[in-house]
C-alpha cells in the first residue's frame, strides 16, 4: 500500500508515518523543511529498510508547492492508496487583535494546502475508483473557543472542506474521513504549563487512523473525534 503524508516531518505526522512503516507499508512525505523531512526518512529507513520512502520538500501553502508535490507523487507512486493531510499551524489570537494576515497564513498552510494537494492526486485515485483521504482538523473544527480566532476558523473551513469532498467521492468508491482531535502532546504545547500526562500523544491519532485505514470496502469512517479523558483540552 502507498501512502502519502503531508507535514510528515514531526508531531502527528511522524507518528502516522511511523505506524504505516511499521506495517510495511510504502511513504511518499512531504514538508516544508528540507532538512528536517530528511531527517525523518533516514530514521525510519534505519528502522524500517524493506519499507520504500520517498520524499519531498515543499511549502504546499502555496498552490503552486502543493501542485508540485501532487505532481511528484503522481508520477513515483503506481497507486495512492492513503492520503493525509495533514500539514497546519497554530497561532492563538483573537480576531479583534490578532496580527494582520493571521487569517491568510492560517488559511493557506491548514486549508489551501489540503485542497491543492487533494486536487492533484484525485485524478489518478478516481481512476482506480479506490483509496482513502483523511483531513486532520481539530476539535476547533466543532466548537468555537477563547483565543482561536484564525485558527479555529481555519479549521471549521478544512472540516467543510472534507464533508463536501466525502460527498463527491462517494460514488468514486474514494473514501473520506475527518480526523479531529482535542489536544496532542506536539511543539504546540511546549512551554504551556500543561501536564504532559494530561494531553494524547501522536500515536494515539495514528492508531486511529491506521485502524480505519484496514476497514474492509464497504466500511468507511466519516468523522473521528478524540480528546483528552477530561474533554477539556
Amino acid at each position: 500500500m502507498n501512502v502519502v503524508i503531508t507535514g510528515a516531518s514531526r508531531g502527528i505526522g511522524k507518528a502516522i508515518a511511523e505506524t504505516f512503516a511499521l506495517h510495511g507499508h510504502n511513504l511518499f512525505l512531504n514538508a516544508r523543511t528540507e532538512a528536517t523531512l530528511l531527517a525523518t526518512a533516514e530514521s525510519l529507513r534505519t528502522r524500517f529498510p524493506n519499507v520504500r520512502i520517498e520524499t519531498l520538500a515543499a511549502d504546499i501553502a502555496l498552490p503552486e508547492g502543493a501542485r508540485l508535490f501532487g505532481d511528484w507523487v503522481t508520477r513515483h507512486a503506481d497507486a495512492i492508496d492513503v492520503l493525509v493531510n495533514n500539514t497546519g499551524t497554530f497561532t492563538p489570537g483573537s480576531i479583534s487583535s490578532e496580527p494582520e494576515g493571521a487569517l491568510e497564513h492560517m488559511l493557506a498552510t491548514n486549508l489551501y494546502s489540503a485542497y491543492h494537494v487533494t486536487r492533484a492526486l484525485l485524478p489518478k485515485m478516481m481512476a482506480a475508483k479506490g483509496g482513502h483521504i483523511f483531513t486532520i482538523c481539530s476539535i476547533a473544527s466543532l466548537q468555537a473557543y477563547p483565543n482561536g480566532g484564525a485558527y479555529s476558523i481555519s479549521k471549521f473551513a478544512l472540516l467543510g472542506f472534507t464533508k463536501n469532498l466525502r460527498e463527491e467521492l462517494k460514488p468514486q468508491g474514494i473514501k473520506v474521513t475527518s480526523v479531529m482531535p482535542g489536544a496532542v502532546y506536539t511543539d504546540s504545547w511546549n512551554g504551556s504549563g500543561v501536564s504532559e500526562d494530561r494531553i494524547m500523544k501522536p500515536g494515539d491519532i495514528a492508531s486511529l487512523i491506521y485502524t480505519a485505514s484496514q476497514l474492509s470496502y464497504a466500511a468507511t469512517v466519516e468523522e473521528i473525534v478524540i480528546r483528552p479523558q477530561l474533554g477539556d483540552l
